[in-house]
């Protein structure tokens, strides 16, 4: 591991110099593509830092060791003691952050909440989601486009898909994709019982062209007439887009502009997305090790998280941790819960890893 070290801090040190210099500054893509790099292996840096100091004092104190000095090789195995477990520590945080990144963290995302089982309750669960998603992206300085949406009148979507744009925004969001049940007495409810219900998150990451071989000849695009409210625009202008994808049957409408040619754009987006997302799933498929870890696997159905609002508290079911602040969470809190997530799936590799050597 010292030679990967030595290898990461070299390259580190070689992008910083880079950096600095008046051609990189003026090549604007030279210096993205750099910058996105460095800010890449900073973390890896400057845990290895420590990490070799720690090891070469552990090298300075097995020398003291070997002298005469009975004073100095007391103090010496002293702090070798301390040294030792600050090695091992380090170690552990040096594998995680090793662990190779997801191609695919750094783009944004597409995600689509579908109301389940549970009616209105659903629906409106739904679209506390959505607040929730939107108060979070606000958070993280992310920004939010929404794409397409099926609302119901009490403030509830049967669906609704929106784009995320920002640093690192799929990396974080990708552990969200999975059904998410509720408990609460709904507000439709007159007995006071309490009900169960749920909505459906899928996170894919935005496609862009290069991802995703996309003939034109393999689209149908039909136009029609927008359903919603809108008066004279929506009686007489087919602005609406339907996009079928004849080869995998998938089929994206979007009514939610005034003009065809923006319909028709979201609508591709979403589309693309789909298919890079059909794509991912058939290379993991060929995968010998066929392993699909509980926080990154692709399996919609799996119920992960169940919020308890009764009790005040959210659980997330893949990796039994839970929390009796559902308030916050609800408010867009959501840092712990991910950060936790990311961790178990890591954890998760770093044993599978250690199961095959």
């Amino acid at each position: 591991m010292i030679n990967r070290l030595h290898e990461i801090l070299g390259r580190f040190e070689e992008i910083a110099a880079e950096l600095i210099k008046p051609e990189i500054i003026r090549n604007r893509e030279k210096y993205k593509e750099l910058g996105k790099e460095y800010k890449t292996l900073q973390p890896i840096a400057l845990k290895a830092q420590e990490y070799l100091k720690v090891v070469r004092n552990i090298e300075e104190s097995l020398e003291v060791l070997s002298g005469n000095d009975p004073e100095l090789k007391t103090l010496a195995n002293e702090e070798l003691e301390s040294l030792r477990e600050k090695e091992q520590i380090l170690e552990e945080e040096l594998k995680l952050l090793l662990i190779p990144r997801d191609p695919h963290d750094d783009k944004n995302a597409i995600v689509e909440i579908r109301a389940g089982t549970g009616g209105d309750e659903a629906a409106i669960f739904a679209g506390d989601l959505y607040r929730m998603y939107l108060k979070y992206a606000e958070r993280k300085g992310w920004q939010i486009e929404e794409l397409s949406s099926s609302m119901i009148g009490i403030g509830g979507y049967k669906e609704v898909i929106f784009l995320v744009s920002g640093t690192d925004v799929y990396g974080a969001l990708k552990f969200e994709s999975g059904v998410h049940r509720v408990q609460r007495v709904p507000v439709t409810e007159t007995s006071g019982r309490i009900h169960t219900s749920a909505a459906t998150v899928a996170v894919l990451p935005e496609a862009e062209e290069v991802d995703v071989d996309l003939d034109p000849e393999d689209l149908r695009v039909d136009t029609y007439r927008s359903s919603g409210a809108g008066g004279q625009h929506v009686n007489k202008v087919e602005s609406a887009i339907r996009i079928t994808h004849i080869p995998t049957g998938i089929v994206v409408t979007c009514q939610d502009e005034k003009s065809q040619h923006k319909n028709k754009a979201k609508a591709l987006k979403i589309l693309l997305s789909r298919l890079m997302a059909i794509k991912q799933d058939e290379q993991e498929q060929k995968i010998a090790a066929q392993r699909r870890s509980m926080v990154s696997t692709g399996d919609r159905s799996a119920k992960i998280k169940t919020y308890n609002f009764p009790q005040g508290r959210i659980t997330d079911h893949r990796i039994n941790l839970t929390l009796y602040r559902l308030e916050e969470i609800m408010e867009g809190d959501l840092d712990e819960l991910i950060e936790a997530a990311k961790l178990a799936h890591n954890m998760d590799i770093l044993n599978h890893s250690s199961s095959k050597s």
